[in-house]
This record gives structure tokens, C-alpha cells and sequence, in this order.
């Protein structure tokens, strides 16, 4: 697929299927990404929560932060599909001191969410690295448990839990790696198809759908080519079109989001090329 094919293929967005993140817009601050957002047509969002990728939410997330961050979503008018978040390394051993402050870190997204009506909190595998921090088994077993107690907590506040694997920087990077860790597993914790990851650790999204069709809770779009995630929609290897078809053969009827952290677009440009997108991938549901 062709950068002239994916920008032209459709002239209609569909704002029921196919949402922003605020990650697109991460240089513009959280109102003014927001306005954007919502005058290109779009209605929904996921809110980036990202530090060192997006911050839009505070890393050091206080009560009157989490205030300050839903008073503007509120205003905006748009509805969160979910908050793409990280806690630290879910691999990593903490001592008591630690672990407080994951949980209070994690409490106040949970407030986040719930103030902003979202879905579901996104969560990372492990440590930026490919390299186990102890052993594979040990650090696999930590992240399932974390993401346990995680799960728990979300679940007592009426919110989801879903998890990127593969994520191509982390601990899961690629498919093996997502079974492994999926095997133990809650099976109510769900799993993010995020394209780009899949196609730049060397896997096909038809793939992914096709091993965890039934854990997909959500989509992040974004094109990629094996090593690397951070093309614009139509000029890496992504078969977008087949993506579809594989959603739609498990009858995926949910959101698909698009996380637009390109380097190949000037700041300028990001609105429109998240509109162009947005109408291409459309045009394929």
C-alpha cells in the first residue's frame, strides 16, 4: 500500500469506529490537542499518559492533577476509550518504599480514569529492554502478578485492565514472548493489537488476531517495518486492508485508535495527516 492510497482511499471519517489518541498531538499541550482532535470530527480519544512519549497527564500524578486533567477532557466533549499509562517496570523487584509508591501511582490512574469516564487503563510488559532483569521465568512471573493485583484493583473500580504485548521496546516484545506472558494471565485481562509493535518485531497483525482473538480489547494504529514504529499510515509495511479483514473475521466490533507518534511529519502537518488517516482506515471497515 502506497502513502497516495492510504491518504485517498476515502473521503469519510467514522468517528464511531475510529478514534485519536492524544499521543498524535503530543507537542501541542492537552486543551489545544484536544480541540484539534475534536474539529477534525473525531469524538473519542485515548488519552496518552505516557512519560518521555507523551505528557499530557502528569507522571507525578496528584489528586489535584488527576482534577486538572478531567476538568479539561470534560470540557473537551470527547469520550476516553482508555489511558495509556505506565507504572515503572512491572520486571523489576521493588523494595517496600517502592511498591507504595507503584500502588499510589496506580490509584491515582485509576481516579484519572474514572473521573474521565474511560474504559480501560493501557498498561506496558516490563522494562524498556529485550534482556530479563533476573531470569525470563522470574521476570515473566512478576509481570503477571503485578498486572494481577493491577487487574484486581481496576476491576473493584468498575475499569478494565489491557496490556501491550508485544510492545516492541519492552520486556514482551514479540509474539513468543506475548504467549508466554498471556498463559499466565487472568483471562479478564485483555491485550492491545497494536500494529505497529507486531509488524516491527517481525509478526503480521493477521497473526496476532488470529492467536488472541478473543484477549483483543483494543487497536492502536500506527504503521511500521520490522525494527521500527514510527512511520505514518501508508508508508511502512503494515497491510492495513488485511488487518482489517482479520478483525472483522473474528467479528471485532470495537475501537481502533490512532497513535500517530510518526517522526516522518512535521507538527504542522499531524492534523491532517491524522485526518487522512483516519478516512483511509475507515474506508477498510
Amino acid at each position: 500500500m502506497t502513502a497516495a492510497t492510504a491518504t485517498s482511499a476515502g473521503d469519510t471519517l467514522n468517528p464511531d469506529r475510529v478514534i485519536c489518541s492524544s499521543i498524535t498531538l503530543r507537542h501541542l499541550p492537552l486543551d489545544e490537542a484536544l480541540d484539534v482532535i475534536t474539529g477534525l470530527g473525531f469524538t473519542e480519544i485515548d488519552l496518552g499518559a505516557l512519560p518521555g512519549v507523551c505528557d499530557h497527564v502528569p507522571y507525578d500524578l496528584t489528586s489535584d492533577a488527576v482534577r486538572q486533567v478531567a476538568g479539561i477532557v470534560r470540557a473537551s466533549g470527547l469520550t476516553v476509550r482508555s489511558v495509556n499509562a505506565d507504572v515503572g517496570d512491572l520486571n523489576r523487584p521493588l523494595d517496600l518504599t517502592q511498591a507504595e509508591s507503584r500502588h499510589n501511582h496506580t490509584q491515582r490512574l485509576i481516579e484519572l480514569c474514572r473521573a474521565v469516564g474511560s474504559t480501560g487503563l493501557v498498561l506496558p510488559n516490563g522494562a524498556q529492554q529485550h534482556d530479563p532483569i533476573t531470569t525470563l521465568e522470574d521476570d515473566l512471573a512478576l509481570v503477571a502478578e503485578q498486572l494481577t493485583s493491577i487487574q484486581q484493583e481496576c476491576a473493584a473500580a468498575g475499569l478494565e485492565l489491557w496490556v501491550e504485548a508485544p510492545h516492541f521496546f519492552r520486556l514482551c516484545y514479540d509474539l513468543k514472548r506475548a504467549h508466554a506472558l498471556t498463559r499466565i494471565l487472568p483471562d479478564d485481562i485483555g491485550l492491545i493489537c497494536d500494529v505497529s509493535h507486531i509488524v516491527a518485531s517481525g509478526s503480521t497483525p493477521r497473526e496476532f488476531v488470529q492467536d488472541f482473538g478473543s484477549r483483543i480489547r483494543h487497536v492502536h494504529l500506527r504503521d511500521a517495518e520490522p525494527g521500527y514504529i514510527h512511520h505514518s499510515i501508508g508508508n511502512g509495511q503494515v497491510d492495513f486492508a488485511d488487518t482489517a479483514t482479520a478483525l472483522a473475521e473474528i467479528n471485532y466490533t470495537g475501537k481502533l485508535s490512532l497513535e500517530l507518534e510518526t517522526r516522518d511529519v512535521s507538527n504542522g502537518d499531524r492534523p491532517q495527516a491524522a485526518l487522512k488517516a483516519g478516512r483511509y482506515i475507515s474506508s477498510l471497515l
